[in-house]
């Protein structure tokens, strides 16, 4: 895997504990689950793409 992927999410369960720790920043839920999902799909698409 990329560095770059290892951290973005690494970053992504960051967020996801920290907004689950504060009620009033609710919005990085969001935002951790958006980039996990960014994260997600590139793994995909590289691990595709290595088959292919």
């Amino acid at each position: 895997m990329n560095l770059a992927l290892i951290i973005i999410i690494v970053i992504a369960i960051v967020l996801a504990i920290v907004s689950g720790l504060g009620s009033g920043l609710e919005f990085l839920l969001w935002v951790a689950i958006i980039v996990g999902v960014i994260a997600l799909i590139a793994f995909l698409l590289r691990v595709l793409r290595k088959n292919s």
